[in-house]
């Protein structure tokens, strides 16, 4: 089997229990998954190297503590980091030297590769395996989907990731831009959101398609909807292609014992469903949250003629006269459930 499983649980599924993993959790998770048979595991704050802090979300313990974590207990999988340049410095990058990781992924929006390139130069420098994850992929053409994926091969990226930050993909989407990296010669990678409940189908292709890695965290905890679920790729794999390589009954197991238990939100979210319809990423919500109170207007409602808009970034001042422009309408605005959704992650300058 040609496609290798990027287990995210401990840095994805973070925001599903407000970055509050242990150096217990990270040990106890990584060896159970390393244990069945997989062999690529990110941990740490879900937005990454230098992401703790008040405006973004407080993780339980320090990138130098996840990291040592993993050190100490991790024996055969090869683990690693996220970095979102703007949030993360260069010099972050030097940590995962230090403490033995493997790989570094650099997410950017799409519309932002350039400001990439001394991130991914920096990690090469210092012999890591270098992810470029394209956050919401979905809105490039692939004229400009494909001028990113030149300029991340110029600067050394090893692996091109197309990322449904939205769930709002579908297969077809996968594929347009699966063979657009497949002309520059370079690894591809998935990262699929559940918005839509297509994240599994989706991972599922890209492994028919011949993805070299797809994503996927136990119980698929992630943002917002979450992600495409390990357990069930994993049996996925096993019913279409008879791919015996990961011991499914282990992960399950320990997936129920250990995970299970720390998910306190499950079931989908009206909230999520419509940013997989529209194309909008989860960390605005609270700008959506604010202005949907303030003008008495339906939060689907905005979060469709915003994403009309702009999908990629947040204009505060745009969404609030959209906002002021809707039809009021008695609503509870509580029962949204917005209080799920913390950090900024998207909002910052990079």
């Amino acid at each position: 089997m040609k496609t290798q499983i990027m287990d995210v649980t401990l840095r994805d599924g973070s925001y599903a229990i407000n970055y509050q993993f242990s150096e217990q959790d990270t040990k106890c998770i990584g060896v159970a998954l390393e244990n069945a048979g997989i062999r690529y595991v990110e941990i740490g704050h879900g937005m990454g190297l230098n992401a703790s802090s008040y405006k973004n979300g407080l993780a339980l313990c320090t990138d130098e503590e996840y990291l040592a974590a993993a050190q100490g207990a991790y024996r055969k999988c090869t683990y690693g980091m996220f970095c979102i340049p703007g949030v993360a410095r260069v010099e972050d990058l030097d940590l995962l030297k230090k403490y033995g990781a493997g790989f570094v992924r650099v997410g950017c929006n799409i519309d932002k590769i350039r400001t990439s390139e001394p991130y991914v130069r920096r990690a090469k420098e210092l012999g890591l395996m270098v992810a470029a994850n394209y956050m919401k992929s979905y809105t490039a053409t692939e004229e400009e989907f494909a001028q990113c994926v030149e300029l991340s091969r110029s600067y050394g990226a090893d692996i091109i990731y197309v990322v449904d930050s939205a769930g709002c993909m579908l297969p077809e989407d996968v594929k347009k831009y699966f063979d657009i990296i497949k002309q520059f010669g370079l690894k591809a990678g998935f990262h699929g959101h559940n918005n839509l409940g297509l994240a599994n189908s989706n991972s599922l292709y890209a492994i028919d398609l011949g993805f070299d890695m797809v994503d996927c965290s136990l119980q698929g905890l992630g943002r917002s909807a979450g992600n495409a679920s390990t357990e069930l790729v994993v049996a996925l794999m096993g019913i279409k292609y008879g791919f015996e390589g990961y011991d499914n009954r282990q992960l399950i197991s320990f997936s129920d014992d250990y995970v299970k238990p720390l998910v306190k939100n499950v079931g989908l979210y009206g909230l999520d469903i419509y940013c997989g319809i529209a194309g909008f990423h989860s960390s605005y919500m609270k700008y959506i949250h604010k202005y949907s109170s303030k003008y008495s207007v339906n939060p689907y409602t905005l979060i469709v003629e915003y994403c009309k808009y702009d999908r990629i970034n947040m204009d505060e001042a745009k969404l609030e006269e959209i906002a002021r422009s809707l039809p009021k309408e008695d609503i509870n605005i509580s029962k949204f459930g917005f209080t799920r959704y913390i950090g900024d992650e998207q909002n910052f300058r990079g």
